[in-house]
């Protein structure tokens, strides 16, 4: 029964965070002004954590290095991707490869 309560009052306590950050952006914009600079820095930064995470994912699993059946079709999805292909052919295609790749025996 404690773990019951324990779950129910962490999700509610993360709910109400959660909401709180939310709510925070709209109202502390209005108050805080950043120069083009740190807004043009912030914006980099968004897509440099992103880059570093597509990038874990796909090269490791666990500690270990994922083999390069994986790193193909995360390229290939980035590629259809950044060629504005649909999103179904972009993730068909991916999977496709690194299937592929790992039927002839690619790690």
């Amino acid at each position: 029964m404690t773990g019951a309560v324990t779950l129910i009052v962490a999700t509610l306590v993360l709910g109400a965070g959660t909401f709180a950050f939310r709510l925070a952006g709209p109202v502390l914009r209005s108050k805080v002004e950043l120069s083009p600079r740190v807004e043009k820095l912030m914006a980099v930064s968004a897509v440099v954590l992103l880059a570093a995470l597509v990038a874990t994912s796909a090269l490791l699993e666990g500690h270990e290095f994922a083999g390069f059946a994986r790193p193909a079709g995360v390229a290939v999805g980035g590629i259809l991707a950044w060629r504005k292909a649909p999103f179904v052919i972009v993730v068909l295609a991916a999977a496709g490869t690194a299937a592929g790749l790992r039927l002839l025996g690619v790690p």
